[in-house]
């Protein structure tokens, strides 16, 4: 067969009519194989078939070469994938990962972020897989091209990825390899349900899948014998049923009562009428006067009631619900009464005290009622109630006078300090306080089973009775800081019980509030506040 250089060498002995048809017969002769026309247009080529060979532009072995290609190509694209799960690095890792618990796709991240080789193997796979979809992208445009006019279509089959499989899908491989590979072929793991969907020839594939770890209600460990099961859980829950279920505080009643029944209606009535019981008897102590003798008010009085609990009621912890004076003064005396009260919540020193704001925001004020118009002896009453209430053991009075006069310009009632007076005859009048007493009552309180439990901070008895003590206090804490007197912040009653009435040291008393807190920060929904330091 003439080549086509040769053929168009020819042309010159033609006419010049007859080379044009000469060199358009010769092109469809070698590139239409003799079974068609060759049409050129539009910068596009093919060729007319004629009748007898109608698909003379289907190059049906150039188009099965490369079927045939992108087959290969998808298998291998499967085998990219199977040799990076066979591959060492894959192996390793799978071998590492702890069986003790169970792991989600989260944890299994971490383990693979901190393997290089893997990192480097997954890589590698990465770069052969982008080679391989290169490929198969040139020889889909060429197979395309040769089967644009052809009466059928190409046929082929893409890989189902078009890039290197997600880390994710990798995680979940792993998740499935090590819970559901109890059959021949391993299922697909699901991790929102924890189970498998097992491949249909198989009746099941799931192994054991261990419990989940994690805060609050999750298991903090797995049981050593089975671990599917928990075996212990977070502080702030117990293990119940297989479950880690919101631990309860025992109740306090056995180290302190805190309760009353008194309703405020029912505490109104007992105060003004002075019931004997709700008074809590105390101890009155003042070297600059005596109840029931006139004094000269001109300096400041003090007085205290106080308890020595700690001598003669070790068992008891005492709330002030009110407090009231009988205050008498001479006749016709131009003298105001004026106090300021200080409350030590559980002993200590005097600056272990706090004061009390008397008619300060909504806090209460005296209540003034006439005992004896002769006398002009008064009830003054400062009620607290159930809102106001606090701890007590020591109840520092301050007393001291100022002078009430009209103001003549303004007819209104002013007051001023008195000066000393050097003599008698112009003294402004005397003052005798007949009684004063503090309501309440008194609540049962036992040192040694609250020592009971801080001891168990250290020595606990069994398996989470340190995390019930921990509760237990934290409870004991957070009521006996209620009785807080009122401010911006809360003052730290509990402290001041450990310290006083527990008499612990400094350094104690802190250790066991940083152990609260941390065990407190725990918890599920946790509750914090501060707290302002009262006691030394």
């Amino acid at each position: 067969m003439p080549t086509l250089c040769s053929s168009f060498g020819l042309q010159v002995l033609l006419p010049e009519y007859l080379r044009e048809r000469f060199v358009a017969a010769a092109l469809s002769y070698i590139t239409c194989s003799s079974e068609g026309e060759l049409v050129c247009k539009e910068n596009d080529c093919w060729c007319k078939c004629s009748p007898t060979f109608p698909e003379c532009n289907c190059p049906d072995a150039d188009i099965q070469a490369m079927e045939d290609s992108l087959l290969r190509i998808q298998d291998s694209w499967a085998t990219h994938n199977r040799q990076f799960e066979e591959s060492e690095e894959f192996q390793a890792l799978l071998k590492r990962l702890p069986d003790d618990r169970f792991l989600n796709s989260t944890a299994i991240s971490q383990f693979w972020a901190m393997d290089t080789s893997l990192q480097h193997r997954y890589q590698q796979l990465g770069a052969g897989l982008k080679v391989l979809f290169k490929k198969t992208h040139r020889i889909l445009r060429r197979l395309f091209n040769l089967c644009k006019r052809c009466h059928r279509q190409p046929r082929f089959r893409l890989p189902k990825e078009s890039s290197p499989r997600s880390l994710s899908y990798w995680w979940n491989r792993i998740q499935s390899l090590l819970y559901c590979g109890e059959s021949t072929f391993p299922g697909t793991f699901l991790e929102q349900s924890h189970s498998c969907t097992c491949p249909y020839d198989q009746s099941s594939c799931q192994g054991p899948i261990p419990c989940a770890l994690g805060e609050g209600p999750a298991c903090a460990h797995c049981a050593p014998d089975n671990s599917t099961r928990c075996g212990s859980c977070n502080p702030g829950y117990v293990l119940a049923q297989g479950l880690c279920r919101p631990e309860v505080a025992e109740s306090l009643e056995n180290f302190l009562g805190l309760e009353t029944d008194l309703q405020d209606l029912e505490l109104k009535y007992l105060l003004q009428k002075q019931d004997s019981r709700i008074e809590v008897h105390s101890i009155f102590i003042s070297n600059d006067m005596r109840l029931g003798s006139w004094f000269d008010p001109s300096w400041r009085k003090r007085m205290l009631l106080t308890l020595k609990s700690n001598k003669y009621k070790p068992g008891l912890v005492h709330v002030m619900l009110a407090l009231s004076l009988q205050i008498c003064l001479t006749k016709n005396s131009t003298l105001e009464p004026v106090m300021a009260i200080y409350v030590n919540p559980f002993g200590g020193s005097h600056s272990e005290s706090w004061f009390m704001p008397v008619n300060e925001g909504s806090f209460p004020d005296w209540e003034r009622t006439n005992v004896d118009a002769a006398a002009q002896c008064q009830n003054w009453t400062i009620t607290l109630g159930n809102r106001w209430k606090t701890f007590f053991e020591t109840v520092h009075v301050y007393l001291r006078s100022r002078i009430k006069s009209l103001d003549d310009s303004s007819n209104e009632t002013i007051y001023y300090e008195p000066l000393e007076m050097t003599d008698p005859s112009k003294n402004l009048g005397y003052m005798k306080i007949n009684t004063l007493q503090v309501f309440g009552y008194s609540l049962p309180f036992d040192p040694d089973a609250i020592r009971d439990l801080i001891l168990q901070l250290d020595y606990p008895y069994t398996q989470g009775s340190q995390d019930s003590a921990l509760l237990q206090l934290i409870e004991l804490r957070d009521r006996v800081n209620q009785l807080s007197p009122p401010g911006k912040v809360r003052l730290d009653l509990f402290s001041c019980l450990l310290r006083h009435r527990l008499k612990l040291a400094n350094n104690e008393v802190g250790r066991i509030q940083s152990s609260l807190r941390a065990f407190n920060s725990k918890l599920p929904n946790p509750v914090e506040y501060e707290t302002g330091k009262l006691c030394s």
